[in-house]
């Protein structure tokens, strides 16, 4: 029979196993979701993919580098994801309007569209250190809930 510190290390080493394969199995979850096709076809990540790629061409410096400093608050292991579901709501903005160039009004946008309500304070905070007028967006920052 167990007992003394041993049992409280194996009921420990149990619990945390259990907490932590339940968490890997929640995201790999929420992946296979997106990877699911739709209607159309496509998954949601098959239409990032494409967006990024029809739009690729018309990113610029200035607006890869806002971009970057917009996602810099996400943690590093997530940036990427973070950083894709941007670029592929920005790129379906700019191929919805036809845009010739992808813009700092763009990136703003597809920023605000593509992310959730509690990670706008970030954006609030970062397009104040530059300087750009909030005013524009703010019935984009309201209406999502």
């Amino acid at each position: 029979m167990l007992t003394g510190w041993f049992l409280w290390f194996i009921l420990f080493w149990t619990v945390f196993l259990l907490v932590t394969m339940s968490i890997g199995g929640f995201f790999m979850f929420r992946k296979f979701l997106k990877r699911l096709p739709k209607e159309d076809g496509k998954s949601e990540l098959d239409w990032q993919e494409y967006y990024i790629e029809q739009t690729r061409h018309l990113w610029s410096e200035p607006e890869k580098s806002l971009l970057e400093d917009l996602v810099k608050p996400v943690p590093e292991l997530f940036r990427d994801v973070a950083r894709q579901k941007i670029a592929g709501k920005i790129g379906e903005l700019a191929l919805k309007e036809k845009a010739e160039r992808i813009t700092e009004d763009l990136v703003i946008r597809g920023y605000i569209l593509a992310t959730p309500k509690r990670d706008h304070k970030f954006l609030i905070k970062a397009l104040k250190e530059k300087q750009i007028d909030l005013g524009k967006y703010e019935h984009l920052l309201m209406k999502k809930s």
